[in-house]
């Protein structure tokens, strides 16, 4: 039992000041995922066929190419932010959560990196 106020044991404890920026940033990356992915929907369906040809001259225009490697982009940072979440929330020893938390990061972004180089590829006209 202690006699320590509720206030007098969290008083020292203070706040990391990173939860409002981490709220914010998937929020974002959430609302640019939605508009990203509904113009990636809409340019799908705009399409006539879905032969590579078809696929190499759509992507070889700027705007296309541009806004595909903003969403692999935002899609790895936000899947990198929500996976942190549930990483620090459900992982109790602390070894494991820093080599999950290393690896989930360098796995998304590994990922990022492989999804533009294929894209940049495609929308060049770089062969196989």
């Amino acid at each position: 039992m202690s006699l320590t106020s509720p206030l007098g044991r969290v008083l020292g404890l203070g706040s990391a000041k990173e939860g409002s920026r981490h709220w914010y940033a998937q929020r974002l990356s959430a609302i640019a995922l939605a508009i990203l992915g509904i113009w990636f929907v809409v340019a799908l369906a705009g399409l006539d066929g879905v032969d590579l040809d078809r696929v190499r001259t759509w992507l070889s225009a700027p705007l296309t190419t541009t806004l595909l490697l903003l969403m692999i982009g935002t899609l790895a940072w936000h899947t990198i932010l929500g996976l942190q979440v549930v990483i620090e929330d459900y992982v109790g020893s602390r070894g494991l959560r820093v080599a999950l938390l290393i690896a989930m990061k360098f796995g998304f972004v590994l990922a990022a990196v492989a999804g533009a180089i294929a894209v940049l590829r495609l929308a060049v006209g770089v062969p196989a």
